[in-house]
């Protein structure tokens, strides 16, 4: 039994590393705390809760995770900090030993978070920072999270896990294998953010292709459901495998009512000796494929691809590889990140090691290319008429929000419009803002 009253008058602390499904599931222990009577700290006041959800894709993330578990805790000294996520599952004890950290909860743990929280806090003093973690094969929960935190679009969490272990990821020993809930609740879910004032929702995951193992179901059979929530306006895929984007799911976006032409697909190398390596499901002629096939019946579709750079085995002839296929694909924008070792993987075994100035001489050349891909996409669309749903702007600021199909659109703060926030406005693209990351609102 829960003691409500060990929550209330609280106030609390949240902070997030890593990926959308992180933000998704940081805002939904916002909104669970909030109903039990903790509040959003205010600007300089102390708080009485930290909550950090980490990530630990990279060398880098473990890094950053370690500052920002260091900071909360020397800015909320008389805090009680609970670390959660990716690294708290990969790296309990470590974490745990960091001075001021109170809690630590793995992938399965946190679907408990307010259990541990009011038993802690009804036992009082401790002498040692407990963890609670599990191994790969027994995390089986699934903690529902469909919130929006201080964003206008809403993040659905509709997969966690992942069974396919590619030789550079930890990501199945920090989530465990694919599950999923039904259909029929998370077009509940679905249909309470609309309630909520929600127009677009981004489903999330880990692998959420592979959505349907737990329950029977398959992706498309989602899409389909979630299609008919009439009052979403607009949903995004997050990111999908290749190999599971099937022509039946590209051609249902193509004709549906909200699923936008916006794709999210995982390369990582254009070359198919360095996919072997990695463990890949598929070759670059599937991925080839697949761009085509979309770009055949939404033309206008905006395609970001995820590449890593530098891998073990990624020689000079490999990345040419990479980057002539990259060049050659009708792609929009390129998310490039540097190999990272990560302990435990299979791909140390790999002996090609890349330099860190090559990688970084690499990501260049790919982020430029990128640049090039994603500016002339937006040119092409100077002029034309686009229905854009705006986000509020922090004051001062001018406003910005997105097309149908991801173009992020600028309104100038002088022109931005309380009334504005979360509504689908049909405006006329112009320029480039000042720095190309968006197209201006032509104000004739």
């Amino acid at each position: 039994m829960i003691d409500t009253s060990v929550f209330q008058g609280k106030t609390a602390v949240y902070f997030t590393l890593g990926c959308k499904l992180n933000f998704s599931e940081t805002s939904t222990f916002a909104k669970m705390l909030g109903e039990m009577g903790v509040r959003p700290v205010a600007k300089g006041e102390p708080a009485d809760l930290c909550i950090i959800n980490t990530c630990s894709v990279t060398d880098v993330a473990d890094h950053k995770c370690r500052q920002a578990i260091h900071r909360l805790v020397r800015e909320n000294p008389a805090a009680f900090v609970v670390v959660t996520g990716c690294y708290a599952q990969l790296e309990p004890q470590h974490v745990a030993g960091i001075e001021g950290v109170d809690l630590v909860l793995g992938s399965d743990e946190k679907a408990r978070l307010i259990q541990y929280l009011s038993e802690a806090w009804m036992e009082g003093e401790k002498k040692e920072t407990p963890y609670f973690t599990q191994k790969t094969k027994d995390i089986r929960s699934f903690a529902p999270s469909c919130s929006r935190g201080n964003r206008t679009r809403f993040f659905l969490k509709v997969q966690d896990g992942c069974d396919y272990f590619c030789t550079y990821c930890t990501i199945p020993y920090a989530r465990g294998f694919s599950r999923n809930p039904t259909i029929a609740s998370l077009v509940r879910q679905a249909e309470e953010a609309e309630q909520e004032g929600g127009k677009e929702i981004v489903l999330t995951g880990v692998n959420i292709g592979d959505f349907g193992k737990s329950t029977g179901e398959s992706f498309l059979d989602l899409v389909q459901a979630l299609d008919n929530v009439e009052g979403i306006s607009r949903y995004r895929i997050s990111s999908l495998e290749p190999d599971l984007l099937s022509d039946g799911l590209i051609d249902f976006c193509a004709h549906s009512r909200a699923f936008m032409p916006h794709f999210h697909i995982p390369l990582q190398s254009g070359s198919d000796t360095v996919l072997k390596l990695m463990h890949r499901h598929y070759d670059r002629q599937l991925f080839a494929d697949k761009i085509n096939r979309i770009k055949t019946v939404m033309p206008d579709a905006f395609i970001g691809v995820d590449v890593m750079v530098g891998c073990r085995g990624e020689t000079p002839e490999c990345f040419e590889e990479t980057y002539e296929f990259l060049n050659g694909l009708d792609v929009t924008q390129l998310h490039v990140f540097p190999y990272s070792e990560r302990p435990g993987t299979a791909a140390l075994k790999i002996p090609y090691v890349v330099d860190e100035r090559t990688k970084k001489e690499r990501c260049r050349r790919l982020l430029q290319l990128s640049d090039e891909k994603t500016q002339a996409f937006y040119e092409h669309f100077m002029g034309a008429e686009a229905e854009v749903l705006f986000e509020k702007a922090t004051r001062g600021r001018a406003m910005h929000g997105f097309t149908r199909n991801y173009i992020r659109v600028e309104l100038p703060s002088a022109e931005a419009r309380a009334e504005y926030d979360n509504q689908l406005i049909r405006v006329r693209l112009g320029d480039f803002n000042h720095d190309k990351t968006a197209l201006v609102v032509h104000n004739s």
